[in-house]
């Protein structure tokens, strides 16, 4: 591959990402994008396609590969080319594999996490690091929420969604009942109940908890269709935490195990 065909690969790829959040509906196709020289080891040690390379000019360290076809450039000519407004040292542009199914992740989980409208990319990648990091078993990435594979949330994540169980759904509380989960939805709501109580009153059960957009929360029909709506109580005169700050708190108390497990 040669100069131009990696300028074409790599061109407007901020225009990509704002266009098309998703890859087509049959799940395949499309690139992988890992930012930076960890999150794209990471790709290759999971077993991922390298593609090319998109390296500045900035960086000393080794390369993944002699043989992978690679475009060195610098910063500026960088966020011309892509359309980024800043990039680390490395961009890898991976073969994108399938998405998983609900299916593939609950039949082994217990504990899960639903993201409905969680839209900002950043908060999907820290919560799926948050869930690896603390012993969820899956994360089922609702509609409206911004994909665990893309740019940001990858990079984010520090490449926790290369190995975590999720899955995208368009109904993922029917799929959780279809699993046997109890389904408990997170929100500020100042008569919830307790996580801790609700998930003690679930020892030994399989539980999902569902998490909301930063600004409206959980939809009507989401904290409407839940077991029970659960709360981790603030300090008085505040409201919430950031989403993916509750979500940090929620996956520790999640995987704590109950007295019958």
């Amino acid at each position: 591959m040669d100069d131009d065909a990696l300028r074409h690969m790599f061109a407007g790829l901020r225009g990509e990402e704002r266009r098309v959040r998703r890859p087509p509906p049959d799940g395949r196709g499309g690139l992988l994008l890992a930012e930076g020289a960890r999150v794209v080891d990471r790709c290759r040690q999971a077993g991922h396609h390298l593609r090319a390379l998109l390296v500045s000019t900035g960086y000393s360290g080794p390369l993944p590969s002699p043989a992978v076809p690679t475009l060195v450039l610098d910063p500026e000519e960088i966020q011309r080319l892509t359309g980024f407004g800043a990039m680390r040292e490395m961009l890898g542009a991976f073969d994108r594999p399938p998405d998983p199914v609900a299916a593939d992740v609950l039949p082994g989980a217990r504990r899960a996490l639903v993201l409905e409208g969680v839209m900002n990319p950043s908060n999907v990648g820290t919560i799926i690091r948050s869930a690896t990091a603390l012993g969820v078993d899956a994360t089922l990435i609702g509609p409206g929420s911004a994909d665990p594979f893309g740019r940001r949330a990858l990079r984010t994540s520090m490449g926790a969604a290369l190995v975590h169980p999720w899955a995208i759904t368009a109904d993922p509380v029917a799929d959780l009942r279809a699993a046997g989960f109890a389904v408990l939805a997170l929100t500020p709501e100042a008569d919830a109940t307790p996580l801790p109580r609700a998930l003690a009153a679930r020892a030994g059960g399989r539980v999902a908890l569902a998490l909301g957009s930063e600004g409206p929360g959980l939809s009507p029909g989401m904290l409407d269709a839940a077991d029970a709506r659960v709360t981790i109580r603030m300090a008085s005169g505040v409201d919430s935490l950031n989403v993916a700050a509750a979500a940090a708190v929620a996956c520790w108390l999640l995987a704590q195990p109950g007295p019958a497990e």
